[in-house]
């Protein structure tokens, strides 16, 4: 049994003595090393008999021709061998195939004696040595190579047996994408037949040994082969462990394999039912523009939904463009883009299995796409059009017809259209068209930084705790080029001259005369040095953008401040003064010197309407804006902002607006506008550089927002986003009101542009019903001018309108737990976090350690559990056991006994209307006062306005009409002294606000109360 390993099927190890063919496993941590190829042939030695050695005879006419195919083979191996070499840019010494008669080929099980009988209890092996010497380098980009195995296949569909070779570069295989080979495919093979070419099962073995041996409980099939991978589909259709996902040709039947359960409504059987997806093509000449339209409508939604822990991949390339069975139309570059659209799921950890291809130069380009995505190139750009035909939009849309019961991620608001029908039909908006992308070599440095600490000079002279007065150094952690901020900037386009000479004279303005300067713009505070930081804001933009388009990095980030994407070309406006970022627009097409395609993505919870109004005649700038709305209600409260502003002019079409109304949206609502809408149009603009308007005032803890999105939810919409564009992508920081919040998401969103893999979301519930009709509305004003949005019909039974907003139906992720307290004991509780330990449960008279958590479920290894909903982040960042004295981590947990969930607040550490706050009477505070409107003692709170004193909103709620009434926000509650903010519908824990919270404990309990309260 001695001898080397190789790569056999599925990854299995074929012992020296009965594997045949050559393997070429490489590793290291930015390269790869070549083995060389077995010097003979495992064929035995022919023997003389007794009568001594045969004499040699000339070959006859069958072996002559034998000889002569497999000449002819290997001269197409060697083409095959350099155009790998060109395409992936390393050395492929050894690889060059030999051909050995297939009866000395051996299965890859234990003894070659026992290959004949069925797979053994562990197919699988490494596949190779840890380390090899002499290694080489390849074009790889570093960053993800130190911690990537990938290996790389090439191998001949019609050959009868093994021909591969692998590169690697490995140093944690488990938490890293992986291409394997796999020679014979495996995805139509059944439990007990051979069908298809296919023997084995490769990825059905594969997901059955990861759920009994990893302890993997879910685990994502992906299967974009152009023939149905049957097989699989049978192996796990009662199985709801196991997701599957074909994309492929059916023809309504006709073509292999020819079976109905190839068709859309073959959903899976009994406890797999629902878990079993297929969207099938029924005419050839499908493109790029439909599988992503598969993938984005259809698969990312489910998989965020399902939550996979590992994603295996039937990567069969017969459906690439030139392959002679598929008759498909999908360039190479295509399944880069599905393979980097895979890669934010189960943590990175995905493998690539090869399966069909019958064109040596399609297949071949193909992995090789895929190959680069997984050691962290940038996508290529694809070739427009990027739209998908009517004939792939009706099989997505029947496949979300028929699966929307079953996943709440399809779910959709809003009109409905009859199927073939479109409104208004008109073309898709063009412009020139681009030239063609010439590759070049990748920048040494992935992610670039521009920051000038010059700019923390522009802050509130009347506010002491205004968030601009803040320090960034949190915001870069890892390695990257930095790129010096201006010295010197002209500003040019499209900004008003005379507006530019306002801003400047403003440098010598006295402090008077800058409040009253102030004052003539809607939101605006200036200081004396707030032109200098305002032009050095934009002018980093514009230096971020010069770097990545001259090829000196492959992406940037732009600290900056102030922000600049409500400023108007002739004012300003929400706490900007320049519009960085759509200067940074026009300055990215003035140095290509043609109206080059930009995109520009807004994702700050208050509208850019300084952006949208600079572009929304101009086809060449896509101006998308995803932003709190409240039916007009939010900042800056203009109809400009509503789903039906869609442009002007030749710009119809290029401004997409998705309002949300209503409060506390997260990650599945921004994610579904990401897979619905943004993605779609993006990918069919198909942007030349991609600038995103980056304010953090969504994120979760933003006392202005009220929105919920995480930092884990920023990296990954960052990542869709490098899809685009080749990777070109710019973020500028716009607003944010909660300096934890900032540097979180910020940080998260930078690791991301570097290349590290995605954090993991977690379970998401389902989009709220508000949102889902504000993204129906959004789609039916633009599904005229974008084909990728005219899905056929109604894919949800949702009303045309939500219902009113409520707080019940719109709360925070709710995780699940093993065991609740007894209802009489706990039906009501707040955990405070004081100093040095966990205190004790209010209103229990009992003391809870960590111990009681955990018995009740809420420890930190609950599965589902995680700890950010009860660090007291919000309040000092303080994590479990490292509790500072006199700091405050206050969460407020109601434990809901007949449903079993668990709600934590974290209070903000600053609200802006903390300004409202008025002195305390003379009298002090009467904590035992009845409510003044209808006498009730049972929840009352104290206006810190006007100080009244009325009953909480689980009364008579006479506060809340109080707060409605007269503009109020800030209440106290004499009940456990907590401050709440109806503005900005959270509780609040700031330093002005602790002279009245010590008199009500005075006044309450006789005593001072405790640091920290």
């Amino acid at each position: 049994m001695g001898g080397r390993f190789l790569v056999g099927e599925g990854g299995v190890p074929a012992s020296g003595q009965g594997g045949g063919g050559v393997g070429a496993v490489v590793h290291g941590g930015m390269g790869m090393s070549v083995s060389p190829p077995l010097s003979a042939p495992c064929v035995p030695p022919r023997s003389g008999g007794p009568e001594g050695p045969q004499p040699r005879r000339s070959p006859g006419l069958p072996e002559t021709k034998r000889r002569g195919r497999a000449q002819r083979m290997n001269k197409e191996a060697e083409e095959l061998e350099s155009g790998l070499q060109r395409l992936v840019g390393g050395t492929f010494e050894g690889m060059t195939p030999h051909f050995y008669p297939p009866l000395c080929l051996g299965f890859p099980f234990s003894t070659p004696k026992s290959s004949h009988r069925g797979l053994p209890p562990t197919p699988f092996a490494p596949c190779g040595p840890q380390n090899e010497p002499g290694s080489r380098r390849t074009a790889a980009s570093p960053r993800w190579a130190s911690r990537t195995c990938a290996v790389l296949c090439a191998a001949v569909p019609q050959l009868p047996h093994l021909r591969s070779g692998c590169i690697s570069a490995s140093s944690e295989p488990s938490a890293s994408p992986v291409c394997l080979h796999s020679r014979p495919p495996g995805h139509h093979a059944h439990r007990d037949k051979m069908d298809g070419y296919c023997m084995f099962n490769h990825l059905a073995i594969g997901a059955r040994y990861a759920r009994q041996k990893l302890g993997v409980e879910r685990v994502l099939i992906v299967d974009w082969d152009v023939h149905h991978g049957q097989g699989t589909q049978f192996l796990f259709e009662e199985d709801p462990s196991v997701l599957y996902f074909s994309v492929h040709r059916y023809e309504q039947g006709r073509f292999w394999p020819h079976l109905p359960a190839s068709d859309s409504p073959a959903v899976g059987q009994g406890r797999g039912e629902g878990f079993n997806i297929n969207v099938p093509w029924n005419a050839v000449g499908m493109r790029d523009g439909d599988y992503l339209a598969a993938f984005l409508h259809v698969l990312l939604p489910v998989a965020f939904e399902f939550q996979p822990q590992l994603v295996l991949v039937a990567a069969g390339f017969d459906s690439v463009l030139g392959d002679p069975k598929g008759e498909m139309a999908a360039s190479a570059a295509c399944f880069a883009h599905l393979t980097h659209l895979l890669m934010a799921l189960a943590g990175g950890k995905v493998l690539l299995s090869l399966e069909g291809g019958y064109n040596l130069s399609s297949l071949a380009e193909g992995v090789c796409a895929a190959l680069r995505t997984l050691l962290g190139d940038p996508c290529p750009r694809l070739e427009p059009p990027v739209a998908p035909c009517r004939s792939a939009l009706s099989s997505v849309s029947r496949t979300l017809a028929i699966h929307e019961k079953y996943w709440r991620s399809l779910r959709r608001g809003g009109e409905s259209w009859p199927p073939g029908e479109d409104v208004e039909e008109e073309p898709a908006p063009t412009t020139p068209p681009d030239p063609r992308e010439v590759t070049r070599p990748l920048p040494a440095a992935r992610t670039g930084l521009v920051y000038d600490e010059r700019m923390t000079e522009h802050y509130n002279m009347w506010d002491r705790y205004s968030p601009d007065s803040w320090v960034l150094s949190r915001l870069w952690e890892g390695s990257g080029a930095r790129i010096p901020g201006p010295d010197s900037w002209v500003l040019c386009l499209p900004c008003s001259l005379a507006y530019v000479q306002t801003v400047k004279a403003t440098a010598g303005m006295k402090p008077r005369e800058l409040h009253r300067q102030g004052d003539q713009y809607n939101s605006i505070y200036i200081c004396a040095s707030s032109y200098e930081c305002a032009r050095l804001a934009a002018g980093s933009a514009f230096n971020a953008v010069r770097a990545v388009l001259e090829g000196e990095v492959q992406n940037a980030v732009a600290i900056v401040r102030p922000p600049g994407h409500h400023a108007e070309s002739d004012t300003a406006c929400g706490f900007c003064f320049f519009n960085s970022v759509a200067l940074a627009a026009r300055f990215a097409q003035r140095l290509a010197g043609r109206p080059m395609k930009v995109m520009i993505l807004d994702w700050d919870v208050h509208h850019g309407n300084g952006t949208q109004h600079m572009f929304e005649e101009d086809p060449s700038v896509l101006y998308v804006s995803l932003h709190r709305y409240d039916h007009g209600t939010f900042f800056p409260t203009s109809e400009d902002a509503d789903a039906d502003q869609v442009g002007k002019g030749p710009g119809r079409g290029f401004t997409l607006n998705v309002p949300w109304n209503g409060p506390r949206m997260g990650d599945a609502e921004y994610l579904a506008a990401f897979h619905r809408l943004v993605l779609p149009v993006a990918y069919q603009f198909a942007p030349e550089l991609v600038l995103v308007s980056a304010g953090f005032d969504a994120a979760r803890g933003d006392p202005l927002g009220g929105y919920l999105v995480s930092p884990e939810g920023y990296a990954h919409m960052t990542h869709l986003l490098l899809g685009l564009a080749g990777g070109r992508v710019v973020l500028v920081l716009e607003g944010g009101y909660n300096l934890v919040s900032i540097s979180e998401s910020m940080t998260m969103c930078t690791r991301t542009l570097l290349g590290d893999p995605l954090p993991e979301l977690g379970r998401l519930q389902a989009p709220h019903p508000s949102a889902l009709h504000s993204l129906a509305r959004a789609s039916a004003e633009h599904r005229r001018y974008w084909a990728c949005l005219r899905l056929d019909g109604k894919c949800a039974c949702l009303p045309a309108r939500p219902p009113p907003f409520s707080a019940s139906l719109c709360t925070p992720p709710t995780p699940h737990f093993p065991a609740c307290p007894p209802p009489d004991e706990c039906s009501h509780l707040v955990l405070c976090w004081g100093p040095g330990r966990l205190g004790s449960v209010l209103g229990s008279g009992r003391g809870v350690g960590a111990g009681g958590l955990e018995q009740w479920g809420l420890g930190a290894r609950t599965p589902g559990f995680s700890p950010r909903l009860w660090e007291g982040r919000g309040a000092g960042g303080l994590e479990q056991g490292d509790w500072e004295p006199g700091r405050l981590g206050l969460i407020l947990v109601s434990l809901v006994s007949l449903q079993g969930t668990l709600y934590a607040v974290t209070p903000l550490p600053w609200c802006p209307h903390l300004d409202s706050l008025q002195p305390l009477p003379p009298a002090g505070l009467d904590v035992l006062a009845p409510c003044e409107e209808c006498g009730s003692q049972a929840e009352n709170w104290v206006c810190l306005d006007c100080y009244r004193v009325l009953c909480g909103r689980y009364v008579n709620q006479h506060m809340l009409a109080h707060g409605s009434v007269s503009g109020h926000p800030l209440v106290l509650s004499y009940a456990d002294l907590s401050v709440w903010c109806y503005t900005c519908q959270s509780y609040v824990h700031h330093p002005t606000l602790l002279p009245a919270k010590a008199l009500a404990h005075r006044m309450k309990f006789g005593e001072d109360p405790a640091t920290g309260l």
